[in-house]
């Protein structure tokens, strides 16, 4: 039977989830926990709701909802995707192999503007340690990080880097690093490098030499993933076409993480739209 797996459980998860599962399709959902909806004190603009209704109750409902007609919940943390024979989601507490992925865990809200970030991707500012470790052997480089995501990124460098360096940019260490990884807790004020990234400048002056620098802030957001795997994004943005689908096929996304609106309403129309699409897409074989 073909599998979808579904990254997040905000309404454009839920709603793919919901899509997919009536379609036959054995769906399952990754969540890490509640997201930005059940942050939201009072809903007021929702079809259907002539009362206001609280953002946790709504996400509640429409779990709900969703296990009612099939489909599974797993908590769990996302850290990384691949492809081989199929699509997988890393996470961890094992991988998911899965026909079709939907990225659908919303959109960063407080990404950290370093000077250099930016200018310097792919010039040794890198966003997947799975993909670019080979081109780092013998190397030193570093992640920008300091939970679960930055671990996974640490570990799959550490046999290949001449050494690794966490730099937790001011933010306490939310996971346990092995001893080789050298921990930098200052804040990060600048990636230098003209052409590559040459080294970092921290809070204080002092500056820390690198051929790479790898981005693992937070948890793996829906753009962070499908970078992994090469599918285009925009920014913060990931790019879609008229059926959700990114650019590398059977991987979707949804809600948030696509940009435009971001509203409730928005986020389950295209997850709607992700799932049943995915859906008829798996049918065809």
């Amino acid at each position: 039977m073909s599998n979808i797996v579904i990254i997040g459980s905000g309404p454009a998860g839920v709603s793919a989830a919901l899509y997919a599962a009536r379609a036959g399709v054995d769906t399952t959902v990754l969540t890490k926990g509640p997201g930005a909806l059940d942050r939201a004190e009072l809903i007021q603009n929702y079809y259907g709701f002539a009362e206001p209704i609280s953002g946790a109750e709504l996400e509640r409902r429409g779990m709900e909802g969703a296990r009612a007609v099939g489909v599974k919940f797993v908590t769990t943390e996302a850290v990384g995707l691949t492809y081989t024979d199929k699509l997988t989601v890393e996470t961890l507490d094992g991988d998911y192999p899965a026909d079709a992925v939907i990225l659908a865990t919303g959109a960063s809200r407080a990404a950290p503007r370093i000077p250099g970030l930016t200018g310097l991707e792919g010039h040794g500012v890198s966003y997947c340690a799975t993909c670019d470790a080979f081109f780092y052997r013998g190397k030193d480089v570093a992640v920008l990080g300091s939970g679960e995501y930055a671990l996974h990124e640490a570990q799959a460098l550490l046999p290949v880097a001449k050494s690794v360096t966490l730099l937790a940019n001011g933010q306490p260490l939310t996971a346990e690093f092995p001893a080789e990884v050298a921990v930098r807790p200052e804040k990060v004020e600048a990636i230098l490098g003209e052409q590559r990234v040459s080294g970092v400048q921290l809070a204080g002056g002092e500056t820390v030499a690198l051929d790479g620098v790898f981005v693992a802030l937070g948890v793996a957001g829906s753009t962070a993933l499908a970078r992994k795997l090469g599918a285009e994004v925009d920014g913060n943005r990931i790019v879609t076409d008229a059926h959700m689908m990114t650019t590398l096929p059977g991987l979707y996304a949804a809600g948030d993480c696509t940009g435009g609106l971001l509203q409730v309403a928005k986020a389950v129309y295209e997850g709607a739209l992700a799932g049943s699409e995915a859906a008829k897409a798996l049918r065809k074989g």
